[in-house]
């Protein structure tokens, strides 16, 4: 049975019980059932290692003791162990992050967790099911990944908004280019489920890892903050099962919740998508210079990953057209980053690259601190032959980017390689300081295409309308100014 047949029929099972209400909450329930059950089938791998190993949760409430058993607890009896004790003990555990640190992790996991269900029964039933996959197969660790897809596309059908899982061809390609080193310290401060820690895992383990002493190297090295319960438990049982052992260096707060100048910038790497469209609650922006405050979430983390790098630290953003084309603040932060970071690519993405979340166009930047943007490479990805759009049958795949990698040459050499193509052109930084840093940069290369496609059409006739709207708006403003300016007068 695959595993997203077992996820559904988990879902269906949910659908009966009287305690759950939605998506959301059948996927917060989910979660620290996967949660629980995945951390057992480390413990069971540590024990088998380690001689003296001792278990950091007392031994009752680990996944074997209460869960394993399919003719075991049911009903009320079950019910009431999970409310009163399970979550009671694993919720208030006496586990100090240096002397208990995988119990820190529990902790920490279940902090915000919550058991909705109300029928024992049913709730026996789920469990059941979620003992058919056996995360302690490597095969079956893998399609992780496919539970994730599954959940949050439920989750975005429930209408969470800002929950983006950035698809696996463009976390490969971003890691692949910036290419993390061993030991190198790797951070995603908006890491969601953790798609670009795990990612980068991969990356450093299968290019760079060649003994048990790098491995435990590479499991200090991912680092990753996540202000939502939901996504951050996820990321916890994510790096988990990439054998992060105590993945404690996965924290749940929000990175934008402290001053920009009480961070120590010593991030080798950043790859990310940080949240954008969306605004930071009232204060937040008090935690940034003030000629650069503003609440818009994007350009809060951008500002944020130009402090957090470290000299020759090297960063792969996603980014919204707005950023590019966007005046006022986000001009001053496209100047600081230009002045700061040596701004080397920017990949333009087509549209429909994250349906079915959104249909905002997207761009990749690449940059490096510590030498300030002489030119910036622009290249337009384009869709691939026969494909007019993506969507969620049809997805991106990594081979395209595979133009983009025989183009991309070395940082070495200033990409000394690179040449002009009808997807690619150089843009010096004198031009884009000529632009006011407006980085939305066509490609010369290409005609003005009409476009006859209805979705494509239906998209600018909204946004058009959006202009209008917000130029009326304006207007109403300057004549209410002046009019009561007169009054006064």
């Amino acid at each position: 049975m695959s595993i997203s047949s077992v996820i559904k029929s988990i879902q269906d099972i949910m659908r009966q019980d009287a305690g759950v209400d939605g998506d959301a909450q059948r996927l917060g329930q989910l979660s620290w059932l996967l949660f629980l059950k995945v951390f057992d089938a480390q413990e069971e791998a540590l024990e088998f290692e380690l001689d003296d190993y001792q278990s950091p949760i007392p031994e009752k409430y680990l996944w074997r003791n209460w869960a394993a058993d399919a003719e075991g607890m049911t009903g009320d009896e079950l019910l009431d162990f999970v409310n009163d004790e399970l979550f009671y003990a694993l919720k208030n555990l006496t586990a100090p992050i240096d002397k208990n640190p995988r119990g820190f992790v529990v902790r920490e996991g279940l902090s915000d967790a919550y058991n909705y269900m109300k029928n024992g029964t049913l709730l026996r039933q789920v469990i059941n099911k979620l003992n058919e996959i056996d995360f302690t197969k490597s095969s079956e660790r893998h399609l992780f990944g496919d539970i994730y897809e599954q959940l949050l596309r439920d989750l975005q059908s429930a209408g969470n908004s800002g929950e983006f899982y950035t698809p696996r061809a463009v976390t490969r390609f971003m890691v692949n280019r910036i290419d993390p080193k061993l030991g190198e310290r790797i951070m995603d401060p908006a890491c969601g489920t953790g798609g670009f820690l795990a990612c980068s895992f991969d990356h450093v383990k299968n290019h760079y890892v060649k003994s048990a002493d790098d491995h435990q190297v590479l499991q200090q090295q991912i680092l990753g903050v996540e202000k939502k319960q939901l996504p951050h438990l996820l990321c916890t049982t994510n790096m988990m099962l990439h054998g992060i052992e105590v993945p404690v260096q996965i924290r749940h707060d929000n990175t934008l919740n402290k001053p920009l100048s009480s961070w120590d910038n010593d991030i080798d790497v950043i790859v990310t998508n940080p949240p954008f469209g969306g605004t930071e609650e009232h204060g937040i922006e008090k935690n940034f210079p003030s000629e650069l405050q503003t609440r818009e979430t994007a350009d809060l983390f951008l500002q944020l990953i130009i402090e957090l790098l470290a000299d020759k630290g090297r960063a792969a953003v996603v980014l919204p057209d707005g950023t590019l084309f966007g005046e006022g603040v986000k001009t001053k932060i496209k100047k600081l980053l230009t002045e700061e970071c040596n701004l080397h690519t920017i990949v333009r993405l087509p549209n429909g690259v994250f349906n079915p979340y959104t249909g905002i166009k997207t761009n990749l930047l690449f940059f490096t601190k510590g030498q300030p943007t002489k030119d910036t490479w622009f290249y337009e990805h384009p869709y691939p032959a026969g494909v007019k759009n993506y969507n969620k049958t049809k997805p991106m795949k990594f081979e395209e980017f595979r133009t983009e990698i025989d183009w991309w040459g070395s940082e070495a050499d200033g990409f000394a390689t690179r040449v002009e193509n009808e997807h690619a052109w150089k843009v010096s930084i004198e031009d884009i300081i000529a632009r006011n840093f407006n980085l939305d940069i066509k490609n010369p290369h290409v005609g003005e295409v009409i476009s006859h496609d209805p979705d494509e059409l239906l998209v600018d006739y909204g946004q058009q309308q959006q202009s209008i709207a917000t130029l009326r708006n304006q207007l109403k403003d300057v004549l209410g100014a002046a009019l009561s300016g007169n009054k006064e007068g």
